[in-house]
C-alpha cells in the first residue's frame, strides 16, 4: 500500500510581499514628515499684490542701519518685547505688521518674529509690490 501525501509543503518564503509592505511605509512616513514642522513660527506672509484683511494693531520697523522703531518711536533692541508687552496686553487679537529694509540680517528680522511666537503675537511681513 503505497499511500502518500499529495500536498508538498515548501519551506520557503517569498519575500516580495514583505518588501511592498515595507516600501509603502517608507513613502507614507516620508510624506507626513514633510506636514509636521515643529517648532516653526506662524507666520503671515502676505503676496506683494494681495492687501492684508486682518487689522494689526502694532508697525514694527527696521532700518538699514539696524534701528527699531514701534509706530515711529525708536527703542532699543534689547526693550522691544517689553514695550509690546505693554501695547499689547488689552488687546483681544494682538497683531503685528513687520517692516524690515532688505539690507536688514535675516537674524535680527527673526528676533522680532521670535518675540511674537513666544508672546502668540500673530505677524505679518510688509512687502512691496512687484
Amino acid at each position: 500500500m503505497g499511500l502518500r501525501s499529495r500536498n508538498k509543503v515548501s519551506a520557503t518564503f517569498n519575500m516580495s510581499s514583505m518588501t511592498d509592505i515595507v516600501f509603502l511605509l517608507l513613502i507614507f512616513f516620508m510624506l507626513t514628515s514633510t506636514l509636521v514642522s515643529p517648532n516653526a513660527l506662524k507666520l503671515l506672509l502676505p503676496s506683494s499684490k494681495a492687501k492684508t484683511l486682518e487689522k494689526q494693531t502694532i508697525s514694527i520697523s527696521i532700518t538699514k542701519d539696524i534701528s527699531f522703531y514701534i509706530n515711529e518711536n525708536e527703542v532699543s533692541e534689547n526693550t522691544i518685547e517689553q514695550e509690546l508687552k505693554l501695547l499689547l496686553n488689552k488687546e483681544q487679537e494682538p497683531a503685528i505688521i513687520l517692516h524690515a529694509d532688505k539690507t536688514v540680517a535675516i537674524e535680527h528680522v527673526v528676533k522680532i518674529m521670535d518675540i511674537a511666537y513666544r508672546n502668540k503675537y500673530k505677524i505679518v511681513l510688509a512687502t512691496t509690490s512687484k
